[in-house]
C-alpha cells in the first residue's frame, strides 16, 4: 500500500473516532480542565504519571520550580541558593534553603522544614515504592536549622544540587498528614493519597479515581486575591479528540491537555475560533520500550517482571541486537511525525532530545527507513521463516509479539503503521490498547499498567521537569527497574540494566560544567538507544488548548503544565 493511502486511511479512522465527550456547562467562577488521561491518585510519588503530577500541582508545591523559559525560580523560598550567595557550600556538599515566612498549609498550620525532611524520608523508605526516588539521590542527611531553614548534606560533591524539592516531581507532603503512611503503609492511605493537604492555590473537595477531581480555592493561600477561580473541575477520561473539541469547537471547557491528535483534525477544530492551540517543545519523546524480561504468564507475575541474575527469564529474542535493530530500521519515523503529529512532532533517534546541548547526533541513521537492510541483517543471522507462514523463527520460537499502548487515535494509527512495517521483516505484532487511566495508573492489582509491562513492547511518551537531565537519566539505572519490590512503580519500566550506564549515573552526579555534563548525558542516551532499552520515535511538542477567554495561561514544558494556575483568570 502506498504511503499516502496508508495515511489517508488512518486519518479517516481518527475522524471516525472523534466522539464528543460530556462536559458540564460553563460557570464563570468554575474552571473546567480536561485531562483525558484521568489521574488515579493525587500522590504522584505513588503513581509517577504526568496526569498525577499535573493534578497535584494545584495542591502540592516544591520549594523551587522552573518557569516557561527553563529558569529555576524560588517558589516557597526566598531565593535560589548558590555558591555566590552562600546557599551552597564551596565544596558543593551542602545546600541550604530558606523558606519564605508565613506560608501555611491549607488546614491553617505552618509549613516548616520538618515537612520537607519528612518528604525525603517518605520517598527514600524502600518499602514506600516511591516513583521519584532519583530526586533524592546522594543525600546523606537533611537538618532543620530552624523551622524555616533546612540544610541538605550530600554524600558527594553535587555540582547540580537542585533535584530534591525542586520541580513538581519533588513537591512536599505534610508530615502531620502522612507520617503514618510511610513504608509499607503508603499504598493503604487512601484518604491521604486522594486528599492531600497542600500549600497550593486549591484544596481537593472530592476525588474520584480515574474520573474527576473537584477543587475549591485554598482560603489559606499565601497570595491575597488569588486564585481567581473559586472551583476547578478536573475531568478525566474520554479521548484527546473530545477534549480538544470541548475547548475549540463547543466552548464547554476552558483547558484541554495533551492533544495527541492528527494535525488535520486539530486544525479543523481550531478553525471554529473559540480557543487557541498551544505548543511548546521540551523533552517529550514518544518511544517504544523493549521488554528485557519474558512476559510469558506461565512464569508468574513476579518472575516475568524481574530480571534475575542468571538471565534465565530474559526475553527469548528481543534482547538480541540483531532483532531490535532490525525492528528500529523498519520504522519510518519521518512519516509518523509529519502525518500523525504535524507541527507538533519531529522524528528523533534520541530519548534525550533537548535542550539542544544534550542531543546526540550519533544515532541519526535511524531517521532513514531501511526495510531491505533490516531483512538482510535477520537473514544473515539465520533468523528466517522456515515454514513459510510469513513469521520468522528465533531458535524455533515464532517471532510474534504483543505491542501495547494507551487508547488514543494517534497511538493506534502509529501502531498500525509499525505493525505493517514489522510484518514486512517477518515479525508479527498483536496490537493492544488500554484505557489511559488504567495504563498509566498505579493500581497494584491491575495487570495492565505500563509499570508491570506484561507485553513484549509498549509505547508511550515520557519527559522531565527542568533543563538538567541528571535525575531523569538516572531513572534507567538497574536499581530503578519496575518490579514487585517497588509495587511496579520503578521508573525503569523496560528493566534494562547496564553496568557501564550505572557508572555514568554516578559520574554525572559529581560532574560540573554544562559541556562536561552534556557529554556524559549523550553517552547515557547512546547506551540506551544503542543497547536495546528503547526505540525512540518522535520528539513531541506538548500540545494543549485554551479558551480564548482564559487569561494568564503560560505554556510551560519545563514543569507541570498548570504550574501558574493561581494566575489564571477569565476575561469578561
Amino acid at each position: 500500500m502506498k504511503k499516502f493511502q496508508i495515511v489517508s486511511a488512518l486519518l479517516m479512522v481518527c475522524l471516525l473516532m472523534g466522539v464528543i465527550g460530556t462536559v458540564a456547562p460553563q460557570d464563570e467562577d468554575v474552571l473546567n480542565i480536561l485531562y483525558w488521561q484521568a489521574p488515579s491518585s493525587m500522590n504522584f510519588y505513588l503513581a509517577g504519571g504526568t496526569k498525577e503530577i499535573d493534578a497535584s500541582t494545584l495542591t502540592l508545591e516544591p520549594l523551587a520550580r522552573y518557569d516557561e523559559t527553563g529558569t529555576l525560580i524560588p517558589w516557597l523560598v526566598e531565593d535560589i541558593p548558590t555558591v555566590e550567595n552562600g546557599g551552597v557550600s564551596e565544596d558543593l556538599t551542602q545546600i541550604t534553603w530558606k523558606i519564605t515566612p508565613g506560608i501555611l498549609w491549607s488546614d491553617g498550620t505552618p509549613f516548616t522544614a520538618a515537612d520537607a525532611i519528612f518528604t525525603w524520608q517518605y520517598c527514600t523508605d524502600e518499602a514506600t515504592g516511591c516513583s521519584y526516588l532519583e530526586k533524592y539521590a546522594d543525600i546523606a542527611s537533611i537538618e532543620a536549622v530552624d523551622d524555616l531553614t533546612l540544610t541538605i548534606t550530600f554524600t558527594v560533591p553535587k555540582p547540580f544540587p537542585y533535584n530534591a524539592f525542586v520541580g513538581q516531581e519533588s513537591s512536599i507532603l505534610q508530615k502531620a498528614q502522612f507520617e503514618a503512611c510511610i513504608g509499607e503503609a503508603a499504598q493503604g492511605c487512601t484518604e491521604q493519597n486522594f486528599n492531600p493537604i497542600g500549600t497550593g492555590p486549591y484544596v481537593v473537595e472530592e476525588f474520584r479515581a480515574n474520573d474527576v477531581i473537584t477543587f475549591v480555592a485554598n482560603e489559606n493561600y499565601r497570595e491575597e486575591g488569588k486564585p481567581y477561580f473559586q472551583r476547578v473541575v478536573f475531568k478525566g477520561g474520554g479521548d484527546a479528540e473530545s477534549a480538544a473539541r470541548a475547548v475549540l469547537e463547543t466552548g464547554e471547557a476552558d483547558y484541554a491537555w495533551n492533544l495527541q491528535i492528527a494535525p488535520a483534525i486539530l486544525d479543523q477544530m481550531a478553525g471554529a475560533g473559540l480557543g487557541t492551540v498551544l505548543v511548546a517543545y521540551g523533552t517529550s519523546v514518544e518511544r517504544i520500550h523493549i521488554n528485557q524480561t519474558n512476559p510469558d504468564p506461565a512464569l508468574g507475575e513476579d518472575l516475568r517482571s524481574v530480571l534475575v541474575a542468571d538471565g534465565s527469564n530474559a526475553h527469548p529474542f528481543l534482547t538480541d541486537p540483531v532483532v531490535w535493530k532490525a525492528m528500529s530500521m523498519a520504522i519510518d519515523r519521518n512519516l509518523i511525525a509529519s502525518q500523525l503529529y504535524g507541527a507538533a512532532g519531529q522524528a528523533t533517534c534520541n530519548l534525550l532530545p533537548a535542550p539542544p546541548i544534550y542531543a546526540s547526533t550519533n544515532n541519526d541513521a535511524c531517521l532513514t527507513q531501511d526495510i531491505a537492510a533490516a531483512n538482510a541483517s535477520l537473514d544473515e543471522a539465520g533468523i528466517v521463516d522456515s515454514d513459510g507462514d510469513g513469521v520468522r523463527e528465533y531458535n524455533g520460537i515464532p517471532m510474534r509479539i504483543l505491542y501495547q499502548t494507551s487508547t488514543n487515535a494517534v497511538r493506534q494509527s502509529t501502531q498500525a503503521l509499525v505493525k505493517q512495517w514489522w510484518a514486512e521483516i517477518g515479525i508479527e505484532a498483536e496490537l493492544r490498547n488500554v484505557d489511559a487511566a488504567v495504563f498509566f495508573g498505579s493500581d497494584v492489582a491491575s495487570p495492565d499498567t505500563y509499570g508491570k509491562f506484561y507485553a513484549d513492547v509498549q509505547m508511550f511518551t515520557n519527559n522531565f521537569a527542568g533543563t538538567d537531565p541528571e535525575s531523569y537519566m538516572a531513572q534507567w539505572q538497574c536499581s530503578s527497574a519496575s518490579g514487585p519490590d517497588n509495587n511496579w512503580l520503578g521508573s525503569n519500566v523496560s528493566r534494562w540494566c547496564n553496568a557501564d550506564y550505572d557508572a555514568l549515573v554516578a559520574t554525572m552526579a559529581q560532574t560540573s560544567g554544562i559541556e562536561a555534563r552534556a557529554a556524559i548525558a549523550i553517552q547515557m542516551n547512546d547506551l540506551i538507544v544503542q543497547n536495546g532499552g528503547a526505540i525512540p520515535l518522535v520528539h513531541r511538542g506538548d500540545v494543549s488548548a485554551a479558551s480564548n477567554r482564559l487569561e494568564g495561561v503560560i505554556m510551560n514544558t519545563w514543569d507541570a503544565e498548570p504550574w501558574n494556575i493561581a494566575d489564571w483568570t477569565r476575561a469578561s
